[in-house]
């Protein structure tokens, strides 16, 4: 059903990265977090198109391009790219727009001219019956 008006749908999360979710040296976050964030946008998409949270069933084509560090700013945008009969396809991206700069001070930071790609994915949901 690509003709379906939900198509092209475009959800923005923006969020900072505490330093409680450190885990590598260098101030690194895992993978999953980047993981965890999409789920966040795709439980918004599915209630704005569908009236339900939605339950993601699977990720395909995960990329991590860039690390996420603790001290990011990151852009988190869910794009629905397709509408089936109960399932939604969408594509996401992760972005650093601002980050932490501990080496000019402790609480530095700085907004990215460029942002950063982080982390891309696609992602199927899946909705109750209409």
């Amino acid at each position: 059903m690509s003709n379906d008006p939900k198509v092209g749908l475009t959800i923005t999360h923006r969020r900072y990265v505490p330093y409680s979710h450190a885990h590598y040296a260098g101030n690194l976050v895992d993978g999953a977090y980047s993981l965890g964030l999409f789920g966040d946008v795709a439980t918004e998409m599915c209630i704005r198109t569908d009236r339900d949270e939605g339950l993601l069933a699977s990720y395909s084509d995960v990329q991590f391009h860039a690390a996420v560090r603790a001290g990011d700013v990151v852009e988190v945008e869910g794009v629905l790219t397709r509408v089936g009969r109960r399932s939604r396809t969408m594509n996401f991206t992760v972005r650093v727009i601002c980050r932490g700069r501990p080496d000019l001070t402790e609480s530095a930071a700085e907004v990215l001219t460029e942002p950063i790609v982080a982390t891309t994915a696609s992602a199927v949901v899946v909705v109750p019956a209409s």
